[in-house]
C-alpha cells in the first residue's frame, strides 16, 4: 500500500483537536502507512502545546504567513507519502476516509481524488437549512461551470504534481482549493475522479453571523478566482428578484409549508427556506462586491529544489478494491 501524507492546517484548534485525532487513529489503512502531518498557523490558544505533546503525530508549526495554504504548503515540503490527503482540523474523516480515498489513484491516469463532505449532525435551524441544501457536499464544486475543483477539506493530491505546478498560492485566503485544482487540470494531463464514499464530516454554521461570513466568503473567492483565471462574476442580483421570490414565498411556498407543517409533513426550516437563501444570495453579492486581490495574493510558492518523497518510489498505487 502507498504511504500518505495527511496534511491539516489548524488555527486556535485545541477544541477540535480531541476529537480529530481520535478520527485520524481509527483510520481503517494501515496506520503505519500514514503520517499525520498537523501544521499550526500561529495559534494563540494551547493548540501548539497540544500537538507537540502528541506522539502520533508530526506536529509543524507556519507562522510567517498566516493562512491555511501557507500552513497546507509547510506540510507538502515535509511530507514523505506518495500521496497527499488534505483536511481541516473542524473535520471528522470515517473510519473508511482514507481508505476509499486512496482507492481513487488505482486509476494511472487520476492526479486528484475528491471526497465528499457531509455534515456533522446538528438540530439548529440553520444547521436543518444547510444539510437541505447540501452547502457542504463537493457535488457542487465539481459542478463549476469553469472547470470541476475539489475543496481541501477533503482532496487527495498525488505528490509529485506538485513539482509539476508548484505549491499553493501562500497569501490567498479563500478559493485557493480551485486554484490548485485548475493549475492541474489545465497544466497538466492528469485527471480527477468524484469517491463520494471517502467521507468527511463537518459541521454546518448555527447562527447567522457564521452563515452570512460563509457566503460573504464564497463571493470574495469568486471575486478572486475570476482576478486569477478569468471565470465568470456573479451578477448583482436585483430588486425585483428579491421581491418576486419574496412573493412568491409570501403566497405560495409558506402557506403550503404551515399546512404540510401542522399535517407533520415539512419542517420548521421549510417555513422559511427561501428568505435564508435570499439572505445567503445577498451575503455572496457583497463579498464579491467587496473583495479586492492583494497583489501578492497571485503569488505562488515554488516547488523546493531537491524535495523528494522518501517513501514513494518502492510503494506504488494497488488495487484496494478487492
Amino acid at each position: 500500500m502507498p504511504f500518505v501524507s495527511v496534511i491539516i492546517p489548524i488555527y486556535n484548534g485545541e477544541d477540535d483537536l480531541p476529537d480529530l485525532l481520535d478520527c485520524l487513529r481509527a483510520q481503517t489503512y494501515p496506520l503505519d502507512r500514514i503520517e499525520f502531518l498537523l501544521v499550526d498557523n500561529g495559534s494563540h490558544d494551547r493548540t501548539w502545546e497540544i500537538l507537540q505533546a502528541t506522539d502520533d503525530i508530526t506536529a509543524l508549526r507556519e507562522a510567517e504567513i498566516r493562512g491555511s495554504y501557507a500552513a497546507r504548503n509547510c506540510g507538502i515540503v515535509a511530507a514523505q507519502g506518495s500521496l497527499l490527503a488534505f483536511t481541516d482540523a473542524d473535520c471528522r474523516p470515517e473510519p473508511q476516509w482514507l481508505l476509499d480515498l486512496v482507492a481513487g489513484f488505482n486509476d494511472p491516469s487520476v492526479g486528484i481524488v475528491v471526497g465528499e463532505i457531509q455534515a456533522l449532525p446538528g438540530n439548529s435551524l440553520l444547521e436543518r437549512y444547510a444539510d437541505r441544501q447540501e452547502t457542504l457536499s463537493q457535488k457542487h464544486t465539481l459542478a463549476n461551470a469553469f472547470r470541476p475543483y475539489g475543496q481541501t477539506a477533503n482532496v487527495g493530491i498525488r505528490a509529485s504534481i506538485f513539482q509539476e505546478i508548484d505549491l499553493f498560492r501562500p497569501h490567498l485566503t479563500t478559493g485557493g482549493d480551485a486554484d490548485i485544482c485548475w493549475r492541474i487540470l489545465q497544466e497538466t494531463a492528469w485527471e480527477y475522479v468524484f469517491a463520494d464514499s471517502a467521507i468527511v464530516r463537518h459541521r454546518h454554521r448555527r447562527s447567522f453571523d457564521e452563515l452570512l461570513s460563509q457566503w460573504r466568503r464564497y463571493g470574495r473567492s469568486n471575486q478572486y478566482l475570476h482576478d486569477i483565471h478569468g471565470i465568470a462574476l456573479m451578477e448583482q442580483p436585483s430588486l425585483s428578484l428579491y421581491g418576486q421570490r419574496l412573493l412568491r414565498w409570501l403566497l405560495k411556498e409558506l402557506p403550503i409549508a404551515i399546512v404540510k407543517l401542522l399535517l407533520r409533513r415539512a419542517d420548521s426550516v421549510d417555513l422559511v427556506s427561501t428568505p435564508i437563501g435570499l439572505l445567503c444570495l445577498n451575503a455572496r453579492w457583497q463579498g464579491q462586491k467587496q473583495a479586492t486581490l492583494p497583489a501578492q495574493a497571485k503569488n505562488i510558492t515554488p516547488y523546493p529544489t531537491g524535495k523528494t518523497t522518501k517513501r514513494d518510489s518502492s510503494h506504488p498505487v494497488t488495487d484496494l478494491s478487492e
